[in-house]
């Protein structure tokens, strides 16, 4: 796999092919068990923003720590089988830290990996393929990697990002 950054001028071109603003604000993850889910999410100290159990609907939105995008979750949102979100990313300033916090609420969370073939998509394969151990051994932003799931199922990855490419904020 080859790592390509795209340059400043580039970065300026795209920014600028709409005026119409996508963000991504929320990714709905599939659970099985709404309880234990909100006692994962709760438990690892995300923003609590909606809570709602209507007349047997149940439906929950938190947001991680730092983050702009919220996760919902709840019965009648998805029809995705439980636990079948995979890769999801959590982009992380510092890997180890990030993967200490997670540890110190209990997650069962990989060791920190890299791409074997050197470039940066080693955390977005299918299970252990492709995986090395330890960090990206240049140290480079976007190529150090850890994962877990939580209680569902759902795979989630810490990526480490510590120089964004251009055009990223």
């Amino acid at each position: 796999m080859s790592y390509t950054q795209v340059s400043n001028e580039t970065a300026a071109v795209v920014s600028n092919a709409t005026a119409v603003a996508f963000r991504l604000e929320v990714v709905v993850i599939p659970v099985a068990d709404f309880d234990r889910a909100k006692g994962f999410y709760v438990g690892l100290g995300w923003r609590v923003d909606v809570d709602l159990d209507v007349g047997g609907v149940r439906f929950m939105h938190l947001t991680p720590p730092g983050s702009m995008t919220s996760v919902v979750f709840g019965n009648a949102v998805t029809a995705a089988p439980p636990g079948s979100a995979d890769g999801l990313l959590l982009a992380v300033d510092d890997i180890d830290e990030a993967r200490k916090e997670l540890v110190s609420h209990g997650v069962e969370v990989s060791e920190v990996f890299h791409d074997e073939g050197g470039g940066t998509g080693g955390g977005f394969r299918i299970g252990n393929d492709g995986r090395a151990p330890g960090r990206d051994p240049h140290n480079r932003s976007y190529a150090s990697y850890a994962s877990f799931h939580d209680t569902e199922g759902n795979r989630w990855l810490l990526q480490e990002i510590t120089e964004r490419l251009p055009g990223r904020v």
